[in-house]
């Protein structure tokens, strides 16, 4: 799919956790399909995250001291752009019937939950099996082109 065919119509795009580790750390198979969206979120798209897809993100520059990669990530995330959604307990209620729903992880139940609750029209990830959830357009990182 194209990249400006997955996201025509999307005014929220909720932000997984593998894309932003492509676009951070300049990821050589996938920073040209990452870039031109992350471009999109400083202009017309809002860019949505959770404290999954934080604390996801830094788990790799925390065990390796990698400081200013920490930081990179925390950047971006916590850009005022960036809408931060909180895992509370409607999140959490959500996700349970997510989970249920459709026999995914309770990380991942969690992310979709907070993107509906987010008001999120896609959801940018790079876990095909995440396809399966019909409540939002989801966007694989790998079968999108230029």
């Amino acid at each position: 799919m194209n990249i400006s065919d997955g996201l025509a119509g999307v005014s929220r795009l909720f932000l997984d956790t593998a894309p932003v580790i492509y676009f951070v750390e300049r990821n050589p198979n996938f920073v040209n399909l990452v870039d031109p969206i992350f471009e999109r979120l400083e202009n017309d798209i809002t860019a949505v995250v959770s404290p999954i897809t934080l604390a996801e993100c830094l788990i790799h520059p925390l065990r390796l001291g990698l400081t200013d990669l920490e930081q990179a990530f925390v950047d971006v995330m916590q850009h005022e752009v960036v809408i931060f959604v909180d895992i509370n307990s409607y999140v959490a209620k959500e996700a349970a019937k997510i989970r249920v729903h459709y026999n995914l992880q309770l990380p991942d139940a969690l992310q979709i939950a907070a993107a509906l609750i987010a008001d999120c029209q896609a959801f940018l990830t790079n876990d095909e099996a995440l396809k399966r959830v019909r409540e939002l357009r989801v966007l694989v990182v790998g079968e999108l082109e230029v």
